[in-house]
């Protein structure tokens, strides 16, 4: 189906449109480099770029959003002039291909907050990539398509201009609330669409009192729903990715008076150490009409080692989630009725499992804490706290505060459950405990499925002022109080006390604009 791109500047003889995955594959293969794998997925390669560019994002401010914007390190302002400046860049850069490609679709899968999202980029790959993390229109739907909403304007191959002012690089990620457009120069890593469409997501939602959110979601067959909030490496995709429940989303949604509903119409997944045995869901999601990003495969075979990370430790697949046996289509669910907040701790101080005060989940959710472990990566010796407000603040426009409060506001008016796990160490911190095995965290979180631990004691924890339970079906009680679990009861004292403090540090810059409710939730240092 033909789109005319004069309106943008684009005159480029050969536009292709919302093309079939077949034909995007041909493509690839023929002008971008892909190889078809021996599961049928494609490889492609990004380049320079293996993941995203967080330093070079940059928000157009002087218009009338620059009052909601958070700015600082995560939204640095552009002037417009600056804006114009890339997006003529990269607009001279796709009139000098031989075709560009458009991919039609929608963010959203609730049609009362949906929006109309186009993408115009240069790699077949880039177009299958948001082919699956769109939501796909209907023949019908993109025929009456009309104008978008937003813009996604992908010359990635093409660098940015350093001396550009407030560019600073040869990479740079661009958006234009004013303008509802989006310029990504100098990183062809598709990741950068897809977090692109999200933090966009991310301001027009809180606007009309929605929560959006960087978190998965799933419900059981009786439309009981939960949310899991994580960084990477906390397990959130791993536990979202129950045969038990139906998956409604693994990464991006948003909540509103009727339920939850995910913005993408597909899953990004991590592949490093992927097997049939440890994650069957997203395994057996990998076949014809997945992209797999910067994977190593055996060039004769085509078989993917999921475990060489040579090229990127970030190898990545995406797929339509309807590759997900017990995904709910459509993407829509009802009230949540839990909250869970996963955290990998590997100070081995936070509970395996504690309950939240609405004040508490205000606290941790802004928090967004985990723990890098020791060896991860060049010079860490120990443990290192890393914090990311709401879970995902590389993709906030405003205060985390005004997140939270909306969190706050659901949960109380739907009486949802919010609760905390540590999906990391028990026993010790990294180097003396273990790390708490998988098929107990899963017990965990099937008894707060259940109800089960509703009728159960509870201790609290003197620092955090966590809730405990005292048991836990299918866990060893010993392990879920942690000031009990180490052996050495004056090491877990300092390293409580360690945590406690750099909570309170990372907190400092929010604490001003915060409710004497979340401030009474900080631990006790």
């Amino acid at each position: 189906m033909s789109v005319n791109l004069k309106q943008y500047g684009i005159e480029v003889d050969e536009i292709i449109r919302n093309a079939s995955v077949p034909r995007l594959y041909e493509l690839g293969l023929k002008h971008d480099g892909s190889r078809v794998l021996s599961s049928g997925a494609l490889a492609a390669f990004s380049g320079e770029k293996t993941g995203r560019s967080p330093k070079d994002k940059r928000v157009v401010n002087g218009g009338a959003s620059e009052a909601d914007v958070w700015w600082g390190k995560i939204n640095i302002p552009l002037s417009d002039d600056s804006f114009v400046a890339n997006r003529g860049r990269a607009i001279s850069y796709l009139n000098t291909r031989d075709r560009v490609y458009v991919m039609d679709g929608y963010a959203g899968w609730d049609p009362a907050n949906q929006i109309k999202v186009r993408i115009i980029c240069e790699r077949p790959y880039h177009a299958l990539f948001m082919n699956n993390m769109l939501i796909r229109p209907t023949a019908e739907q993109l025929e009456n398509f009309g104008e978008p909403d937003y813009v996604v304007f992908n010359a990635g191959a093409h660098s940015a201009d350093p001396e550009v002012e407030g560019v600073g690089s040869n990479t740079c990620v661009a958006l234009s609330f004013e303008r509802a457009e989006f310029v990504i120069l100098g990183t062809e890593y598709a990741g950068e669409m897809k977090k692109g469409v999200f933090t966009i997501m991310n301001y027009l939602m809180p606007k009309k009192g929605v929560l959006s959110m960087h978190c998965s979601a799933n419900e059981d067959d009786n439309g009981a729903v939960s949310i899991f909030f994580g960084l990477s490496g906390t397990g959130k995709t791993t536990l979202s990715a129950d045969p038990h429940r139906h998956l409604i989303g693994d990464d991006e949604h948003c909540w509103t008076d009727t339920g939850v509903f995910n913005i993408e119409g597909g899953c990004y997944a991590k592949m490093i150490d992927l097997s049939a045995e440890g994650e069957p869901e997203i395994y057996n999601a990998i076949r014809f009409g997945t992209v797999l990003e910067n994977v190593v495969y055996d060039e004769d075979t085509r078989e993917v080692d999921f475990r060489d990370v040579s090229i990127t430790q970030n190898t990545r697949g995406s797929y339509p989630i309807n590759f997900i046996d017990n995904a709910k289509i459509p993407c829509i669910g009802g009230q949540p009725t839990n909250i869970v907040m996963l955290t990998c701790d590997a100070f081995g101080v936070l509970p395996p499992i504690s309950r939240l005060t609405p004040g508490q989940a205000m606290y941790h959710f802004i928090s967004g804490y985990t723990a890098k472990v020791a060896g991860t990566e060049q010079g860490i010796t120990e443990p290192v706290a890393t914090f990311s407000a709401c879970y995902g603040d590389p993709f906030l426009v405003w205060h985390p505060t005004k997140y939270a409060e909306l969190l706050a506001e659901k949960m109380k008016k739907h009486n949802v459950n919010a609760w905390l796990i540590n999906t990391g160490w028990v026993g010790g911190g990294y180097g003396v405990g273990n790390r708490i095995k998988l098929k107990y965290t899963r017990a965990m979180v099937d008894a707060i499925h259940e109800g089960t631990l509703a009728g159960v004691a509870y201790e609290t924890d003197p620092v955090f002022g966590l809730e405990i339970p005292t048991s836990c079906p299918g866990v060893p009680a010993e392990v879920l109080n942690p000031s009990r679990s180490w052996p050495d009861a004056a090491a877990y004292a300092a390293q409580a006390a360690k945590l406690a403090g750099l909570f309170n540090t990372n907190f400092e810059e929010f604490a001003p604009k915060c409710s004497a409710e979340i401030l009474a939730a900080a631990p006790k240092a």
